[in-house]
């Protein structure tokens, strides 16, 4: 019943509003702090029984807390301008399990408080064991030693203390163990821009972000991480930046009182981090360091960043630098600042692979400004093996630029598909027909990944372009084989015949199938190039230029567009040739 009369202020817990600004002497006046107490009206019930246990034993892990729901609200009320910002460093903090985890002992600076409970073993010449209260003055009583003072005294200490006293009076064989059982429960307020300002309670041991937790956490886009003071008897007795915290898990140990008041101070000037930095945030800078080393320390920018972009206002109006990483370490910089980290350092060399029949490494680094040839001189060959004559390139703009002409010549053929006129009922009933096998073919079409070749080669000639980053150079193995595929019967490779025609090599294949186009048969030769050339002739033509078949070439029977889709049998087609020279394969 003595605890309960004396912490009866700490079952209720007040909700309060303290607005207020704590000055640089580090100082509350009284005036203030009265207000601050006076605000709190309208009490809700906390449960402490969880402290005050009459085993005499102290909480244990993860016991419940009955405090106010959880509730975020640091993202209401915001400016539209505010609404766009990323949030502040740090904000998610305080989803942490602060309260349910809380540690089932005491620290080590924790001061013995009136009304904690010690244990007292004494063995030897004198044989006693008991539980003793401190009482409100502070001491706890021993007959034949009398009154002990161990207010104030840390909790690693107490037994040294207590173990003095006992020897001095029993000075001859006797033993003591002095242990510190329970904490006095006690209540703390929590006042500034946190979610639900008010009076909490908890044990002298909890840490800071248990008390700020139980208030609701930090206000992330109001108050500050880094400017916490701790308030008793209106002098600040402890500062805390939770960025030390956050950064490298420093959080001083600290003993609360009953009535201390954690203040958390309105937030500081703040500067947003974009670009190439593991952090972008944004950042509250310390008033004795606005610099730009101290926001590199927290942002941690990309080992590529070189250069920094700083934009903000100044009071000559708007002001904007571009400045070396280097140069940013000494940069003051203000509220508002948009720091932006850049690579803007072009690279001096790419990478390059090496594919097909060769000698060496696959990857090779070069200079920008490197040509194909300058690179095959170091690449050793062996003739018998490499069709040195037939290489070709693999170049991702390539690709890039092959899937935008197909896309292009897509949406063309939907648009004049689907905004075909009919004339009749049963005209609109074919164009729906035609529109729905239609729509079936460009969904596979848009599936086809171009290789993006690049020709360097012709008659044995190689070009000596320049190499661009990410590019594949292919060497073709010799081989003595012919691949045919598409609309045959059979696909499969067969042995090249200096005196086999066109007409042979699909004969052997087994012939055309039914939605073979005979007409226009691609051949996709060694080197990359494709042609076209028609099923009853034995040469096939490029330009002006006739050839024969050679190994290593690949004869790709297309199929026949459905003469049925009169409306879009042109575009069909067109797109069905650009898969073959984009991808080497037949798309029906």
């Amino acid at each position: 019943m003595k605890i309960k009369t004396l912490f009866s202020r700490a079952v209720s817990t007040l909700s309060f509003l303290l607005i207020v600004n704590v000055h640089a002497q580090q100082n509350l006046s009284a005036e203030q702090i009265s207000q601050a107490r006076a605000a709190a009206s309208e009490s809700q019930q906390v449960d402490v029984s969880q402290y005050i246990q009459s085993s005499g034993n102290n909480t244990g892990r993860g016991a419940a807390i009955n405090g106010p729901g959880n509730r975020d609200t640091s993202a209401q009320n915001l400016s539209e301008e505010e609404a766009d910002l990323p949030p502040p460093y740090g904000a998610n903090l305080f989803d942490g399990g602060f309260e349910s985890e809380r540690s089932d002992g005491l620290n080590s600076a924790y001061l013995v408080a009136p009304g904690d409970k010690l244990s007292i073993q004494m063995w030897g010449a004198v044989n006693r064991a008991e539980v003793v209260t401190v009482d409100n003055q502070g001491n706890l009583f021993i007959p034949d030693v009398g009154p002990i003072k161990v207010k104030d005294v840390p909790a690693n200490q107490v037994n040294s203390v207590v173990t003095q006293k006992i020897k001095s009076i029993y000075t001859n064989n006797v033993s003591v163990y002095v242990n510190l059982l329970t904490a006095t429960p006690i209540s703390v307020f929590v006042a500034g821009p946190v979610e639900r300002p008010g009076q909490y309670a908890g044990l002298a041991s909890d840490s800071l972000l248990f008390f700020l937790k139980r208030a609701g956490g930090i206000d992330s886009f109001r108050g500050s991480y880094r400017n916490i003071k701790v308030l008793r008897q209106d002098k600040v007795v402890l500062e805390y930046d939770l960025y030390d915290f956050l950064k490298e898990g420093k959080l001083e140990a600290f003993s609360f009182k009953d009535e201390d008041v954690i203040f958390v101070e309105e937030q500081g000037p703040m500067v947003t981090v974009e670009g190439a930095a593991r952090y972008p945030f944004r950042f509250e800078l310390e008033d004795s360091n606005s610099a730009g080393e101290d926001l590199i320390y927290y942002a941690r920018p990309l080992s590529k960043t070189s250069h920094v972009a700083v934009t903000g206002n100044r009071q000559g109006g708007f002001m904007s630098v571009y400045l070396p990483i280097n140069e940013f370490n000494a940069f003051n910089m203000v509220d508002g600042d948009t720091v932006l980290f850049n690579d803007d350092i072009r690279p001096q060399v790419i990478s390059v692979q090496i594919s097909g029949s060769y000698k060496g490494p696959s990857f090779y680094t070069v200079k920008k400004d490197t040509r194909l040839l300058d690179l095959l001189s170091h690449i050793e060959v062996d003739p018998k093996q490499a069709n040195y004559g037939a290489i070709y390139i693999k170049r991702e703009s390539v690709v890039d630029k092959q899937k935008e002409l197909l896309e292009e010549s897509l949406e063309r053929l939907e648009r004049s598909v689907f905004t075909a006129p009919a004339s009749s009922s049963g005209e609109a009933s074919i164009r729906a027909q035609e529109a729905e096998l239609v729509t079936q073919f460009v969904a596979r079409a848009r599936q086809v990944k171009p290789l993006g070749k690049v020709i360097v080669s012709e008659n044995g000639k190689v070009a000596n372009i320049r190499l661009e980053q990410g590019d594949e150079i292919i060497i073709p193995a010799q081989t003595d084989l012919i691949q045919i595929s598409g609309e045959v019967l059979m696909p499969q490779a067969i042995v090249y015949n200096p005196n086999a025609t066109l007409t042979d090599y699909v004969a052997w294949s087994g012939g055309f199938s039914d939605r073979a186009d005979d007409e226009r048969i691609a051949i996709v030769h060694a080197n990359g190039l494709t042609s076209f050339m028609a099923g009853d002739s034995d040469l096939w033509f490029t330009g002006e230029q006739s050839n024969q078949l050679a190994p290593g070439d690949q004869i790709l029977v297309l199929p026949k567009v459905d003469t049925k889709l009169l409306q879009s049998i042109k575009d069909i087609t067109q797109i069905i040739y650009q898969i073959a020279i984009a991808a080497n394969v037949a798309r029906d």
